[in-house]
């Protein structure tokens, strides 16, 4: 699974280390859930939302030729 969840602590504060954190990577936040992904070198990524919430995230990878 690419998305990782995030733990929030017991006051719903969202606390990261940012240099534990992949180089380039994506935060999604939804419906009072963090989720976390590395971002791969050559893709296209889109977030779907309906009705306000995160319904699906799409990577359409490629490699330089």
């Amino acid at each position: 699974m690419r998305l990782q969840e995030v733990q929030l602590d017991s006051s719903n504060n969202l606390l990261l280390d940012i240099m534990k954190l992949p180089p380039t990577c994506v935060i999604v936040i939804s419906d009072g859930k963090a989720k976390l992904s590395e971002l791969p070198a050559f893709a296209e990524t889109n977030i779907v939302t309906h009705g306000g919430k995160v319904k699906r995230i799409r990577w359409n990878e490629g490699e330089e030729f």
